[in-house]
């Protein structure tokens, strides 16, 4: 597996980016970022030191309401091979995650079961998933059985990185990456056990190309289900390779998110599954003090962020703001009075922002202005102040309560008990007047 490791650690980001160079002027007041979910997602992954220890509850639904369900505590609970075991050991995982400890014994049960699961990022899903795949794996045969779409050619060199870390020392098990760049003898069939890749260059290599046998899959996996959607042409392509498949493969489905669209896609590649999902997170501000500060103009928010500056000795600050022509023209005058800041916008590729993240994390940098690109999804620990320059609003000027919520959110986790959300306010936005009778002023 040693040209396979190597292709994954090609692709780590470098650490030696010193600085961002962002022009202050470019862009337009109406200039907002959305975040992409499949870049949100690759951010998610490779920025993940370890698993969330999550206290929401599980939701499951089995297809035989009669089978138990059991769980694990260890690994060891689980029989595995010995160099799977290592492999598992050698990643950092000591015990299943909550999600693991459920899903896994599923995953690997003898018949082979279906599953749909649920979870946030940094669960362990993908390890969850990676496991059974190469567990199912027959070293004797030499053609593809194990299937894994991803969305983006980003995300499948992420799940190939798990595959290559927690199999090191299954040297008997070969694995292929099937992305843009990656070229085929047509000549020859396939004999790798493992392919991971996007769902066009999978459906050139099986179904156009004939390079293996479709019938021969035991394990699909689609990954990322939700970004697949979002994808253009991703849909249709993942059903075409599924009615390809024995009936009888072992067919596992995760997505991120659990909506309508989501589940209506999901019916049409597993049959008869056993659904296990977090359950959605309490919208709980208990441990989240909130503030408004009442500012006459920009100056003058710019001026209460310069009063709570000394406030972040004990840990450090994002500050979210509605467009990239505020977060530069903010950054550039905190710069201008000395003080050390990050900035995260839509205009930086994802390898710019894994460095200015990174630089974050390590504490290089304790402020980090950024827009709603970083609303969702990421979470840094050592975050304990949150201040909104701007309020979120949609495309109408209305209160986005939603986004405001995840936006504090990202002081809110990992049960510490004391965060400070701190909005300097110029003028009333709709929606919100309510809402600002609700906490305190300073």
């Amino acid at each position: 597996m040693g040209d396979w490791a190597k292709k994954a650690e090609d692709q780590e980001v470098s650490k030696l980016v010193d600085k961002l160079n962002l022009d202050s002027k470019s862009g337009e007041e109406t200039d907002f970022d959305v975040a992409d979910p499949a870049e949100t997602s690759l951010l998610i992954k490779i920025l993940g030191k370890g698993l969330v220890n999550t206290k929401l509850s599980l939701d499951i639904q089995q297809k035989n309401p009669n089978s138990p369900l059991h769980s694990v505590k260890t690994f060891e609970a689980l029989h595995l091979k010995a160099s799977l075991l290592k492999g598992i050991y050698a990643m950092g995982f000591n015990t299943p995650s909550k999600i693991q400890e459920t899903a896994l014994p599923t995953l690997l049960a003898d018949p082979p079961q279906n599953m749909i699961a649920q979870s946030q990022s940094g669960t362990g899903k993908t390890a969850a998933f990676v496991l059974a795949m190469l567990s199912r794996v027959n070293v004797a045969l030499n053609h593809p059985q194990v299937l894994c779409l991803s969305p983006t050619y980003e995300l499948a060199i992420q799940t190939g990185e798990v595959a290559a870390r927690m199999g090191q020392f299954c040297r008997e098990i070969k694995l292929r990456f099937a992305v843009r760049g990656e070229e085929v003898d047509r000549s020859k069939k396939i004999e790798e056990h493992i392919l991971i890749g996007t769902p066009g260059k999978l459906l050139d290599w099986g179904i156009k190309f004939r390079l293996f046998d479709m019938k021969k899959i035991t394990v699909f996996v689609l990954d990322e289900a939700d970004v697949m959607i979002a994808t253009q042409g991703h849909h249709d392509q993942c059903i075409r390779i599924h009615k390809m498949l024995n009936p009888h493969c072992q067919m596992l489905f995760f997505s991120a998110t659990y909506g309508k669209e989501v589940m209506d896609f999901a019916r049409l590649i597993v049959a008869d599954p056993t659904i296990i999902r977090l359950m959605r997170e309490e919208e709980s501000l208990e441990n989240i003090k909130q503030y408004y500060v009442k500012c006459k103009n920009e100056e003058g928010k710019y001026n209460a962020i310069q009063n709570i500056y000394g406030c972040i000795s004990v840990g450090q600050a994002i500050i979210f703001c509605h467009t990239r022509k505020t977060a530069a023209w903010l950054a550039a005058k905190m710069t201008s009075d000395g003080h050390s800041v990050a900035v995260l916008t839509g205009d930086l590729t994802v390898v710019q922002r894994l460095d200015v993240l990174d630089r974050f994390r390590s504490g290089l940098e304790k402020v980090l202005i950024t827009t709603n690109i970083l609303s969702r999804g990421i979470d840094i620990e050592q975050v304990t102040i949150v201040v909104n320059f701007d309020l979120p609003v949609d495309v109408d000027g209305k209160a986005d309560c939603e986004t405001y919520l995840h936006r504090i959110g990202r002081t809110g986790r990992f049960g510490k008990k004391t965060k400070l959300v701190f909005i300097p306010v110029r003028c009333r936005v709709k929606g919100y007047t309510r809402f600002f009778k609700r906490i305190k002023s300073r």
